[in-house]
């Protein structure tokens, strides 16, 4: 009898402690979103970049594209193609692919993240779906571009950059969503 108190206890313990670890992980994209305004991490000029620049056509730089799920999201969720190589200057797209395989309406939000770090305040993102809340319906397929520019200022001895997205399920934190053609 005695035994049993200890135990009742830890898996109390265990419990609390998975609520908590399920709660923390619904709180990393807000969380994540006020580290970045209040301290500029992979901000990359995010739909601030207005200026248009020389295409240098002499240079080559390779964009890898790469798209994760963050943990409970069920989404296909992926880049059209690998990478693409760019020049300087010039305005790139690439389109992703998501596709809600429930049965439920669910709202995202994708992550962004721009590695090397040196090259971040470089690469300017001029429209991307990760602005926005993304809401598909069961069953539904979007493309969603990301418009970009990597500026021809970059140091020369970046020649290949990595845009990474993590998808979040943010359902439970979203408002509720009407069925498209509705209301």
């Amino acid at each position: 009898m005695a035994e049993s108190v200890p135990l009742k206890r830890f898996i109390t313990r265990v419990l609390i402690l998975a609520v908590v670890m399920f709660g923390f992980s619904f709180a990393l994209v807000p969380i994540y979103d006020a580290l970045s305004t209040a301290f500029g991490l992979n901000d990359s000029g995010a739909g601030q970049y207005e200026g248009s620049q020389a295409v240098n056509s002499m240079r080559q730089v390779r964009v890898q594209f790469q798209s994760t799920n963050a943990a409970n999201m069920v989404w296909d969720f992926h880049a059209k193609a690998r990478e693409v190589v760019v020049h300087p200057g010039a305005v790139s797209e690439m389109l992703f692919v998501a596709y809600n395989p429930t049965d439920k309406p669910m709202t995202a939000q994708a992550v962004p993240s721009i590695s090397p770090a040196q090259a971040a305040p470089y690469f300017h993102k001029t429209e991307c779906f990760c602005f926005t809340q993304q809401v598909l319906q069961p069953g539904e397929r979007i493309e969603m571009p990301v418009r970009f520019l990597v500026d021809r200022d970059m140091p020369s001895d970046v020649t290949h950059i990595t845009l990474a997205y993590t998808l979040f399920d943010i359902t439970a934190h979203s408002s509720p969503v009407a069925v498209r053609g509705e209301g």
